[in-house]
């Protein structure tokens, strides 16, 4: 590409860079949440929210278990002064939710946040002024000292404000500040500003700050940023009393991971949306960030246990879509198609059934779906013409109780694949049952045994043998009946004998034969599964099903026959 060589460096790695972060291999708790979605998010849609969905929109962060909601600018919407009005007279918010507002450092503008605020229990308020060096340079044409003098003196603003308003309504106010575009800030001078704040709020074990430390653009990679994170958290002022908390941006599309590096950095807190819905390429996305939490076995403090009901409500309340690989939330983030994939999920299931149900190490498969409300039947193994047998068998076991023995898996799995790229879709589990079906349960044509009696017939073979059966059988080929009976060592074999009695020619011998219950009641269906070969070496395969499993192996030997002995090449 062109003009490459008109972009530099913007970001600034800090002075000292011991990277002690580096030395932590996974986070064992998980941070504070803060959503803001409703601040954020929605003044990045092209529509933002009405009133009525902000609120509804509050009531499901909550129901997710975000205890720190920012609601919005009051005192720069309208819609947002509504809003955190109504949310406060109509008592919308619970005793352990804290509501977030965010000002800039004008006393009008604190003035009004306030009156927005009257009558909450609790509150953040947030101040923010921009930092960085372009913002310095191109924008506000200033100094660093008239920059710290900004910050300062919104901080000043709002501790007396919140000095007023707690004597007289007796709300607890927590404060927050951000020096905007932190990552294109000189580290040094964020740590002067940041300091400067701290002396004004004067921390105490009771009355925390907020130190929000954003990558408002994305400029670097992961690991400098926490470099930075880190270089903060050990040198602002009074650190036991100050949150670190991040706010990343994914303009480089590494959000996900410059919070999760910012974490083991020094970060207490994470400012997020749902999905990273955001200005430009998004907010960091906290969906993705609690599972991977949840993932490596840390409880995220958030409920994504309907992942189905989030997507349905993020899409709802914002007129965007998931899209479909996004992780956790996608529609095909745990379908496999792949035919290794498939049957390496599906081995890693019974595995795990049968050693170690409490634990989940399933090939392919970060986490149990199950766990975000998703089904292994619908989710999981997928068909189409990239698919293998084992995900055949697997669609066909977990959806219709059919247990497809190992052998004649291969045959089924080309079969389905076939019809799949043929018609150019995936295909539904109904459908592949329909196949299925269709191909080899039950074929009663050009051959139909419709009656077979069995009495025991020992030592038909001179042999005294327990097993000898003498079969009956009325037997429709081609249309025309017969009355047949003939003695052999077991049943399938007398029905053999049997047939062999008729004008027609049956050219196989038995290879193996598979049986069970389609359902585990004593009123169950009997699946009786056949394999014959003829003289070539040519294998058929056919599947019977009948309440009584006698008759389910007759009509699986009848369906391998049919399927030998098609009606256009059937001669006597």
């Amino acid at each position: 590409m062109k003009n490459f060589d008109k972009y530099r460096v913007g970001y600034f790695q800090p002075p000292e860079c011991e990277m002690k972060w580096t030395k932590k291999d996974h986070i064992t708790k998980a941070p504070d949440w803060c959503s803001v979605d409703l601040r954020d998010g929605n003044q990045a849609l092209i529509v933002p929210m009405t009133l009525e969905e902000k609120l509804e929109f509050f009531q499901y962060l909550v129901k997710l278990g975000f205890k720190e909601i920012e609601v919005g600018f009051p005192a720069a919407s309208e819609t947002e002064y509504e809003l955190l009005r109504n949310l406060i007279e109509k008592d919308l918010i619970p005793d352990d939710v804290t509501v977030q507002v965010l000002t800039q450092s004008r006393e009008h503008i604190i003035k009004k946040t306030f009156e927005a605020l009257k009558g909450t229990k609790r509150a953040i308020v947030h101040l923010y002024n921009s930092t960085s060096v372009a913002q310095r340079e191109q924008v506000f044409k200033a100094e660093k000292p008239e920059i710290v003098d900004i910050a300062v003196s919104g901080a000043k603003l709002i501790k007396k404000y919140a000095a007023m308003e707690h004597e007289a309504y007796g709300t607890e106010f927590r404060f927050e500040y951000s020096p905007e575009s932190f990552t294109g800030t000189e580290p040094e001078f964020s740590l002067e500003i940041c300091n400067a704040v701290i002396d004004v709020w004067e921390p105490d074990p009771e009355h925390k700050v907020i130190i929000n430390l954003p990558s408002t653009v994305e400029m670097s990679m992961p690991h400098v940023y926490a470099n930075q994170i880190e270089y903060m958290s050990d040198n602002l002022k009074n650190r036991e009393n100050v949150i670190v908390s991040l706010h990343p941006h994914n303009d480089r599309g590494t959000a996900v991971a410059a919070a999760e590096l910012g974490i083991l950095a020094g970060g207490d807190r994470v400012e997020g949306t749902l999905f990273g819905n955001g200005e430009r390429t998004g907010n960091v996305d906290i969906v993705t960030l609690a599972m991977n939490l949840f993932s490596h076995g840390v409880d995220p403090g958030l409920d994504f246990s309907n992942m189905p009901e989030v997507v349905e409500n993020y899409e709802k309340f914002t007129d965007l879509r998931v899209h479909p690989r996004q992780p956790y939330g996608g529609r095909l983030v745990f379908a496999a198609f792949s035919g290794s994939h498939q049957d390496a999920i599906a081995k890693g299931m019974k595995y795990r059934i049968e050693n170690d149900p409490g634990r989940w190490t399933v090939p392919y498969l970060p986490i149990d779906p199950t766990d975000v409300g998703r089904e292994y039947e619908s989710d999981v193994i997928r068909i189409n013409s990239q698919s293998g047998k084992g995900g055949v068998a697997y669609i066909l076991e977990q959806n219709f109780g059919y247990k497809v023995p190992k052998e004649m898996r291969e045959e089924l799995g080309y079969m389905v694949k076939d019809i799949s790229d043929k018609h150019h879709k995936e295909l539904s589990p109904d459908e592949i049952m329909d196949i299925f079906s269709k191909e080899y349960i039950n074929v009663f044509t050009p051959i139909d045994i419709t009656d077979a009696t069995f009495q025991k017939a020992p030592n038909f073979d001179k042999s005294d043998s327990p097993d000898g059966m003498r079969v009956n059988i009325h037997v429709d080929i081609k249309g025309k009946p017969y009355e047949l009976s003939a003695v052999g060592n077991g049943r399938l074999d007398a029905i053999s004998n049997a047939l062999k009695k008729s004008p027609y020619t049956f050219d196989y011998k038995f290879i193996t034969y598979y049986e069970h219950a389609l359902e585990s009641d004593s009123t169950s269906k009997a699946i009786g599964y056949i394999c014959i070969e003829d003289n070539s070496g040519k294998q058929f395969w056919g599947v019977g099903t009948h309440d009584d499993i006698i008759l389910a192996s007759v009509n699986a030997l009848v369906s391998a026959l049919n399927r030998q002995n098609r009606v256009d090449k059937f001669v006597k």
